[in-house]
């Protein structure tokens, strides 16, 4: 059977970034050159999937470690907690760590469709989960003290970039692209971010915004939501950090190491590409990033070239 190359469509209308060249060029990028970039800054390492876990512990560790010894303060925008965190909770216990100047922000958190924001209370919540996993697993005389542990809410998302600014801005960001390369929860199709130029939407930033299509569905298979697509489980809004609270850390650290259920399935693998080298732009939020000091690690798995698995089939 020949085969039929006559056939071409357009993207969907929901998808934000539709050049369909840029996406061919970064669809064609191989694993041997996915690390390859510009700007010497811009740090691409792959790493077998299960290591990447530890070097973010790792990572970690040793900024608290490193600010109990030394005394000075360190801020830290967290990204989505997960059960890791009592990784890192059992460290600092183990060592004994104190963390008296630590202060942690969390990265972003649900809203409802009036853009009130989760409380602390709601058990699907990243204040929730962040306080249960990590700081509430921290031995109470090792713990930062409360005022320095920061959750999105709806008194203080007004404040949030500001009091993240008056510490000196963040020593460091954890961040890794949702489905839409959007970074945090800033979607690139979110009307709270519109902006006229890439310059002026690398200026905006904490506020409530609108969660994608994408969004929502790429975080209906978390576990909290019992793995299963519901939908109708994800809030449709978000408080979140914006591009300015991330490019004005001190640095930054990019993973890129999202499967489906550690199988081979990973709708990263596509956007992984367009952050790290298609155009910058608002379209994919975190390619901004490429203009940055930041080092990216990146699992085999995301890295792993994109050609038709028939053996997986449709």
């Amino acid at each position: 059977m020949s085969k039929d190359t006559t056939f071409s469509f357009e993207p969907a209308p929901f998808i934000p970034f539709r050049d369909k060249e840029a996406i061919a060029r970064a669809r064609a990028i191989r694993r041997e050159d996915i690390t390859r970039h510009s700007n010497p800054d811009y740090r691409i390492q792959v790493f077998p999937d299960a290591e990447i876990e530890p070097l973010w512990i790792e990572d970690m560790i040793t900024r608290i470690r490193s600010s109990a010894e030394t005394g000075q303060p360190l801020v830290m925008i967290m990204p989505n907690p997960w059960p890791s965190y009592r990784k890192v909770a059992a460290i600092i216990n183990r060592e004994k760590i104190r963390c008296t100047h630590l202060h942690t922000f969390n990265m972003d958190e649900y809203a409802d469709q009036d853009g009130r924001i989760a409380p602390e209370s709601w058990e699907f919540g990243f204040g929730h989960a962040f306080k249960k996993f990590f700081i509430a697993s921290i031995d109470p005389d090792l713990r930062p003290p409360e005022k320095q542990v920061h959750l999105l809410g709806n008194d203080n998302v007004r404040d949030y970039s500001k009091i993240i600014a008056d510490l000196g801005g963040a020593d460091i960001t954890y961040v890794g692209p949702g489905w839409t390369g959007h970074i945090a929860f800033v979607d690139p199709d979110a009307p709270e971010f519109a902006a006229s130029s890439l310059e002026e939407w690398k200026t905006f930033g904490t506020r409530v915004c609108t969660l994608s299509p994408l969004t929502i569905a790429q975080n209906s298979l978390h576990g909290c939501f019992g793995a299963s697509g519901d939908l109708t489980a994800v809030p449709p809004r978000a408080a979140t950090v914006g591009p300015a609270d991330i490019l004005g850390a001190k640095h930054r650290i990019a993973t890129h190491a999202i499967a489906v259920g550690g199988t081979f399935h990973s709708w990263q693998r596509l956007t992984t590409r367009l952050c790290l080298h298609g155009p910058v732009t608002p379209l994919v939020p975190e390619s901004v990033l490429q203009t940055t000091r930041t080092d990216v690690w990146v699992s085999e798995t995301a890295a792993a070239n994109i050609e038709t698995r028939w053996d997986l089939g449709y």
